[in-house]
């Protein structure tokens, strides 16, 4: 069960890049960072409207001297003061990840960043030698990841539960944008701007987030992945709609991705199904309590969240008991809390400390990247199979 009662010394002094009125994502940010009281939001670069975003930031309850009109400012007059902030998210769309991040750890700050990380691999792993120079926490904002169910699975896959894994199936396929609704809508039109959203579309935005899930809960590596990609409302061309991704892994196992915004009637589908030689375990998150295990020869099973039976891992952060449903906002939180811990131990120069912690950290967004960057290198050559 959750300790409420853990503290750090001082909460960490936050500030935040984008995320400004009317931002759901912004919002999930400064919900779950507070929720615990390890971040304390005290300055930002909210909107690229300076006025508006000083007067969402004083809506906020910040002083209005402190909310900046871009993050240049943000990062250099905070560097100027004793109580300025020591850590920033970016909340902004993909095309800025790039130049936020790398402003702001030369600016000496910790980073959590939206995915994906960069346009390009040479770009991420510019961040992530940057950050290792600069002994700075660098996080990638992979949200669904702080599901505790998600962790059951992880734990019973290294035990050894489900015997040698074989096949992993995902997807993350919603019906949001079966319809052009981006002619209307900022959020949608953004995404669908290779400008500004990148090289893909879907596979960058939903389908990166299972991909990493694939990553944390089985630790499969690829060796070789085949893409097929559409743009089934064509003035969304080049950048694709619906994609089905193959894998095979180098363990000999295989794998399959369908990333969509086109699934009419769906809500999110997000699912991952892991299938070993003696079980499978699925999670949905449209049912994050609970997960689905399936022995072979025995009736299925539904464990669910905050029950005496699951495996004892630190990993594993009920915040109210079994029963009760916890939900997106409780997962970002506990990502949250994991980030605290880190800069902490970061400040503290901890090494022990973090290398017991687990987060979402810069690789796993070099990952994202490198896996996107494949993705688009297949199906620009016809679904044709490529190296990893």
């Amino acid at each position: 069960m959750f300790n409420e009662e853990s503290h750090l010394a001082a909460p960490i002094r936050w500030g935040m890049v984008g995320g400004g009125r009317g931002s759901e994502i912004g919002y999930a940010h400064r919900a779950s960072a507070a929720r615990d009281r390890f971040f304390a939001l005290t300055a930002g670069a909210f909107d690229l409207d300076a006025a508006r975003g000083r007067e969402f930031g004083r809506n906020l309850g910040l002083d209005p001297e402190r909310c900046y009109a871009d993050y240049q400012s943000l990062f250099a007059q905070e560097a100027q003061r004793d109580d300025g902030i020591q850590a920033v998210s970016i909340a902004t769309p993909n095309s800025t990840h790039y130049a936020i991040s790398k402003a702001a750890l030369e600016a000496g700050l910790h980073v959590i960043c939206e995915k994906p990380l960069t346009f390009t691999r040479a770009e991420a792993q510019e961040l992530a030698d940057l950050a290792k120079a600069r002994h700075k926490l660098f996080a990638v904002m992979y949200g669904y990841s702080g599901f505790p169910m998600l962790h059951q699975a992880r734990a019973m896959i290294e035990q050894g539960l489900l015997g040698d894994i074989r096949i992993v199936t995902m997807q993350f396929a919603h019906g949001f944008h079966s319809a052009p609704i981006e002619e209307h809508s900022p959020g949608a039109k953004w995404r669908m701007n290779p400008a500004i959203s990148g090289p893909t579309y879907v596979l960058g935005d939903l389908g990166t987030h299972t991909y990493y899930l694939m990553e944390m809960l089985t630790g499969l590596e690829v060796d070789e992945l085949c893409c097929m990609r559409q743009s089934f409302i064509q003035s969304r061309a080049p950048l694709e709609d619906n994609a089905h991704v193959m894998f095979k892994f180098k363990t000999g196992a295989v794998g399959t991705l369908w990333a969509s915004s086109v699934n009419a009637g769906s809500m999110h589908q997000q699912k991952i199904r892991v299938i070993g030689s003696k079980a499978s375990i699925e999670w949905w998150d449209e049912h994050p309590n609970q997960l689905r295990y399936e022995i072979q020869g025995q009736p299925a099973q539904l464990l669910d969240r905050g029950m005496p039976y699951l495996l004892k891992n630190d990993a594993i952060c009920s915040r109210i008991g079994g029963g009760h449903a916890e939900g997106f906002f409780e997962a970002w939180a506990n990502l949250y809390h994991r980030f605290a811990m880190a800069i902490d131990a970061f400040e503290r120069a901890d090494q022990a400390m973090l290398d017991t912690l687990w987060y979402p950290d810069v690789q796993a967004g070099m990952n994202g990247v490198r896996w996107l960057e494949a993705c688009v290198e297949s199906a620009d050559q016809g679904a044709k199979w490529v190296r990893f």
